[in-house]
């Protein structure tokens, strides 16, 4: 590996990563992204409301509001419609980014997290993987 290669590992190891909508089903974009961080070495945490366990990381239960902490990146995999009651709980991870993948788009979480000083980006999480933008 190059040194170059190598700035950029650990550059991404330090970017723990929320994956909110984590799945097993390996035809849902959340299990893409679990998939891709995983092969980028960067460290995450499946979170959901579906059981199981995704490249070698226990799904845990989002109905519990685990407290969790040095969350830098947030990336979600649910819906606007299913984002209501979870908006309080992810704001205050006080994670630095929040990632609104497409279909994720929400213009009040936006406006909630921004205000929090959380950066917010409405983007796709593995087209950023795989341009090295994450």
């Amino acid at each position: 590996m190059s040194e170059i290669e190598l700035l950029e590992v650990e550059a991404m190891s330090d970017k723990l990563t929320l994956i909110v909508g984590a799945t097993i089903n390996t035809s849902r974009y959340a299990y893409f992204a679990a998939s891709r961080l995983a092969r980028a070495g960067v460290p995450f945490i499946p979170i959901g409301i579906k059981t199981g366990e995704v490249f070698g990381e226990k799904i845990i239960d989002l109905r519990s509001k685990p407290q969790l902490e040095n969350i830098h990146t947030i990336t979600l995999y649910i819906g606007t419609a299913n984002q209501e009651e979870w908006i309080d709980y992810l704001i205050g991870l006080s994670p630095k980014r929040i990632i609104f993948n497409p279909g994720t788009e929400n213009p009040i979480f936006f406006q909630k997290a921004n205000a929090k000083g959380i950066e917010v980006l409405e983007a796709c999480t593995l087209v950023m993987l795989s341009a090295n933008q994450y």
